[in-house]
């Protein structure tokens, strides 16, 4: 697998090679982290509710709408629920994208189950050639057809090109100089002609003093250096076979940032590159926190996810109408006639709001029971929750867990 014909004993055309190969995706259902604790003691992060709907379905929509034909998701955390999950859900079935799991319970890391997936590969399943790596947390409506050709095309003229990161520009606080997403600051040196990726490090910049630290031969063999400290890194890559076979050769190769991106950029040994490819105008995000939790909610209330939005019936939910003031209701929600929804609020399926509550900027999932004058505002409640008489509750998360509430900033 993987492998590079040499000299003129080509098969066939590369063209008409890469026309007959299937689009291809792998799927991490797992972020190999614990910033979703204590939820995800018990819950797989990708079957959390965004929105009410499972992080995994935007993922999967996604990516079938992008036209990927093939879906390897990797389980690994709870892996028993998310392939019932699968199993149960619309995607067993999808005529347009074929949904395959990859179990595994020893694998702590993105490498190992890159390494996973190259063991386990068999000739009825597995990755015939380039391929999308993203995680399951993943929302985004970016066009994936043209992003493909490129990384291709690229590779026809350099074999040595096998990964095509993608990139967006950050909205950057000026107070915390984090990101909208609550990661850390990202620092990059790309060749402006080229788009090849020359340095790459998170959190680098020294914002007391200002400035930045970089290898003074990186200036020396480069002509020009174009450097960026306002991207963010969607997370999203175009990747040749060769990538998993470095993971398999490289067992230190465990982050796929922190060690993979970088050994790559170190290794002057092999020479494999990595191209960036910025996008303007189209959405990506990864919910790789709580604060890009809270940032990815409002996002899709706000429509800059569109067509994955709350009203878009997709992932077999059932619909959701779209009032005024972006105010989402489900058809069967009951709602007493003093009880004021505001602005930018969802409300799921079989929920009840009783009298005098008063509900503003939030997502309310289904089968809650709110009871009599409780506001909320700026929360997340998610499925099958219950809200006793009077409580205030405000920028919070709240989800039944063995029949009793927990409580935690989202912030």
């Amino acid at each position: 697998m993987g492998a590079q014909k040499k000299g003129g004993a080509r098969v066939s055309d590369d063209s008409e090679e890469q026309s007959r190969q299937r689009l291809q995706a792998i799927l991490l259902a797992d972020s190999f982290t614990t910033k979703f604790r204590p939820v995800t003691l018990e819950r797989p992060k990708v079957l959390l509710p965004l929105v009410n709907v499972p992080m995994i379905d935007y993922t999967l929509a996604w990516l079938e709408s992008a036209g990927i034909e093939e879906v390897f998701v990797f389980c690994c955390a709870h892996s028993t629920q998310i392939i019932d999950y699968l199993e149960t859900s619309e995607w067993r079935t999808h005529p347009n994208l074929v949904v395959r799991t990859i179990e595994s319970h020893k694998s702590i890391s993105a490498g190992d189950a890159l390494r996973y997936i190259y063991e386990q590969q068999t000739e009825t399943s597995q990755i015939q050639g380039d391929f999308v790596l993203v995680s399951g947390d993943t929302v985004s409506n970016m066009p994936l057809a043209d992003l493909i050709q490129e990384h291709r095309e690229r590779k026809k003229r350099d074999e040595k090109a096998i990964m095509t990161m993608v990139i967006k520009k950050s909205k950057p606080s000026l107070i915390t100089h984090q990101s909208r997403l609550g990661t850390d600051q990202l620092f990059i040196a790309v060749d402006p002609l080229t788009k090849q990726l020359l340095h790459y490090e998170e959190d680098k910049v020294d914002h007391a003093r200002g400035s930045v630290c970089l290898d003074k031969s990186l200036m020396e063999s480069n002509p020009s250096v174009l450097l960026y400290n306002d991207m963010q890194d969607c997370y999203i890559d175009i990747c040749s076979p060769e990538v998993l076979s470095l993971f398999e050769d490289n067992f230190d190769y465990q982050h796929l940032r922190r060690h993979f991106v970088k050994g790559v950029l170190v290794d002057d040994i092999m020479g494999y590159k990595i191209f960036t490819h910025e996008i303007g105008s189209s959405y990506a995000a990864r919910v790789d926190n709580f604060r890009s939790y809270d940032t990815v909610s409002k996002d899709i209330i706000q429509r800059w996810t569109y067509p994955y939005v709350p009203d878009i019936n997709f992932g077999g939910n059932r619909p959701v109408k779209l009032g005024r003031q972006g105010i989402y209701r489900a058809c069967d929600v009951v709602q007493s006639r003093s009880a004021d929804v505001g602005a930018s609020t969802v409300v799921g399926y079989g929920t009840k709001i009783g009298n005098g509550d008063r509900i503003l900027n939030s997502v309310i999932g289904n089968g809650c029971c709110i009871g009599s004058n409780v506001v909320i505002e700026g929360s997340y409640i998610w499925n099958n929750v219950t809200i006793e008489d009077g409580l205030w509750l405000g920028g919070t998360l709240l989800y039944l867990r063995i029949q009793r509430f927990r409580c935690f900033s989202s912030r």
